[in-house]
């Protein structure tokens, strides 16, 4: 037996929401490189394409951009039609995405004075649209008979609370920057989500379990930069492509025990 070949995933079909997006894009061509033709779901459809083609040019799989708005059900459905017609079988979901808010001011506002529309906004767009996916991939995967694997992306915020030291003059793309709580509270309930149908789909071979990635280095200050990399172990934010690793195995038969579980790829953050 070769263990390595358990990481393949040859002549599967995975599913990517917002796979358009910073940690979106490099997790699709992982999951090409290891053997999956992938469906790049996002609401970019233009930036969905552009990845699709990078992946047809790049690796001998298939690959295709698809619309869909996460937040509405209808879309959802037909983006599964979508991906059913053009690959046939689903064998792998990642539940990736996560939306950036209309109002950035709203967001970043202090708990005291949050605006409970912004609270549903966030709430919607981080988690339900996580059970509108599952639970339409999820029927998808049943209904083929054959299992499956669904990894869904959370946040260190999501097991453990924030250290505001580290927000103390810290900008993103120019603008200051904190951790508001809505973002914690949908992406801990990401996480309550995988441990309910882990235990709800296993009779049906079908594996659930949550990735939650640490602080990734895109376009921070120095200055946050500096205060975030002193509270790691390993010293550093970490690189996009370093989260695609934890999505191969959790994607591919190397993991086929582990399920219900959330791994956190935090640079050590949370052991301490």
């Amino acid at each position: 037996m070769s263990y390595f070949d358990k990481f393949s995933l040859q002549g599967k079909t995975a599913i990517v929401t917002g796979g358009a997006g910073i940690l979106g894009s490099h997790f699709c061509k992982g999951l090409a490189s290891a053997g999956a033709n992938v469906a790049v779901i996002d609401i970019n459809i233009e930036r969905a394409n552009e990845v699709a083609s990078d992946i047809n040019n790049k690796y001998h799989v298939k690959s295709t951009g698809i619309y869909c708005d996460l937040t509405s059900e209808q879309s959802v459905i037909e983006m599964v039609a979508a991906v059913k017609a053009e690959f046939g079988q689903i064998h792998i979901l990642h539940n990736n995405a996560a939306g950036k808010s209309s109002n950035l001011e709203a967001f970043f506002a202090p708990f005291e004075e949050y605006d409970l529309e912004q609270w549903k906004e966030i709430m919607s767009t981080n988690l339900d649209s996580m059970f509108l996916v599952a639970k339409h991939v999820g029927k998808a995967m049943k209904e083929q008979g054959i299992g499956g694997s669904i990894i869904q992306t959370a946040s260190i915020y999501g097991v453990m609370g924030p250290d505001n030291r580290i927000y103390e003059g810290s900008y993103y793309m120019n603008r200051e920057i904190n951790t508001p709580a809505i973002y914690s509270a949908s992406k801990g309930g990401v996480v309550a989500l995988t441990k309910y149908l882990a235990t709800y789909w296993a009779k049906d071979g079908i594996r659930v379990n949550t990735i939650t990635p640490g602080g990734v280095e895109s376009g921070q200050n120095e200055t946050f930069k500096k205060n975030y990399s002193n509270r790691i172990p390993l010293g550093r934010m970490a690189q996009a492509e370093e989260m695609v690793g934890a999505l191969i195995y959790l994607a591919s038969d190397a993991s086929s025990y582990v399920t219900g579980q959330n791994i956190l790829v935090d640079g050590g953050l949370s052991a301490w």
